[in-house]
């Protein structure tokens, strides 16, 4: 963290202080991880470092402020080419001399995650500022969230904020509209969304519209005035819901959307899921994605398909896939589990054991393994190689 950067942040919080209705609250946390990756050929390893402060007061009876700080290193590997961890038909379709730009670097960060203000107004509650942004019901993919894509080996991990303005208006008991609009370079390239949220009987529901600018770039033509490769902006609208309830002791959810292309091919994606909690505290859950803009055939993808997907241009390189989770409570403070992710398009499989382990009272623990078992050129290939991830976090 650079002395700018803790300066920044403390004249902020004593600025916030100076008219608080209430002391300003100032807390966090700080979270190393070692993530190591192994390739029949190869083995590599990365060490981060992040420093999290939070920020929390209220201003006055109607006026909430909310900020987080993040401070995060790289050691280690921190040049990752994404060739080799793919097929040897792909890195041998690009030639030689643009395989460095297929590198993914990990550079250190400072920036201001979230920093937003909430003014409760008679009829409406307005936030304005960087903000988290949650759309949709499911677990490990949401066809309504455009603007963010979760890691199906981590889907719980925290999402970044956004700059956006949000209304929510409530409309009598139980349903609630809001209006967001994040700006971008123009109006057209701006994000705009309306949302619908209610409940039926044991269910929760919403219907949402949203207007964004999206991006797909074509990973095998290289751009030199702009040192990247050649990109396609263009207007994306989706349409779609989600519903969230329960039947029979059952947790179910599912979640549509429609996306209407200004000039890619249109596509939709849909997710089912279900969970269940045994006597014994044992939970089990189950998830359905299918994703139209993927491919059903494996020999079908190109380096352009796993661009996108490590980009988040999109969120998935095959049609159909099912995430399962089973975890045990083995004693208060540990947690086992094992999930996994299979590919229904091309019957590869991943396969994920996990553990948390609740060290102190503010302090845990998370690891994980991720295993690939797939054929040769599959989504979760074995030449892939697998990896894994070790957490800690303590909390102040």
């Amino acid at each position: 963290m650079s002395i700018r950067n803790i300066l920044v942040t403390a004249l902020l919080a004593v600025s916030v202080q100076g008219f608080a209705q209430e002391p300003v609250e100032v807390f966090g946390y700080y979270e190393p991880t070692y993530m190591g990756a192994f390739t029949s050929n190869e083995s590599y390893q990365l060490f981060t470092n992040k420093l999290r402060i939070d920020l929390n007061s209220n201003i006055a009876d109607n006026v909430q402020f909310r900020a987080n700080f993040d401070y995060i290193t790289y050691h280690g590997k921190t040049q990752w080419n994404i060739l080799e961890f793919l097929s040897a038909e792909i890195r041998n379709s690009i030639p030689v001399e643009l395989q460095n730009m297929y590198t993914i670097p990990f550079e250190n960060r400072q920036f201001l995650d979230n920093a937003y203000i909430r003014v409760s107004l008679k009829g409406c509650d307005v936030y304005a500022g960087k903000q988290q942004i949650s759309l949709g019901s499911g677990y490990v993919w949401n066809p309504l969230d455009v603007f963010n894509t979760k890691d199906p080996l981590d889907p719980t991990y925290e999402q970044p904020g956004h700059n956006a303005l949000r209304i929510d208006v409530p409309l009598g008991s139980g349903y609630t509209v809001s209006g967001l609009y994040s700006p971008d370079a123009s109006w057209k390239y701006s994000a705009k969304m309306v949302r619908l949220k209610g409940r039926i009987s044991h269910f929760d529901y919403s219907l949402a519209a949203i207007e964004t600018a999206w991006c797909f770039h074509d990973y095998t033509v290289f751009d030199p005035e702009t040192m990247y490769f050649t990109g396609n902006h263009e207007t994306r609208i989706v349409l779609g819901g989600s519903l969230a309830g329960e039947i029979l002791g059952f947790g179910v959810w599912a979640e549509y959307g429609y996306n209407r292309m200004e000039q890619s091919p249109d596509f939709t994606e849909t997710v089912i899921g279900a969970d269940y909690t045994f006597d014994c505290q044992t939970y089990v859950m189950a998830e359905y994605y299918r994703n139209t803009l993927g491919k059903t055939d494996y020999r079908e993808y190109t380096i352009t398909d796993w661009m996108r997907q490590f980009a988040a241009e999109q969120k998935t390189l095959c049609r159909d896939q099912v995430y399962s989770l089973v975890q045990h409570p083995v004693t208060d403070l540990i947690n086992v589990g094992i999930s996994s992710i299979y590919s229904v398009s091309d019957q590869s499989l991943a396969i994920i054991p996990t553990l948390t382990y609740s060290f102190t009272q503010n302090m845990d623990i998370t690891a994980y393994i991720n295993i690939n078992t797939g054929r040769q050129g599959t989504a979760y290939a074995y030449e892939s190689g697998s990896g894994g991830l070790i957490r800690a976090r303590v909390y102040f």
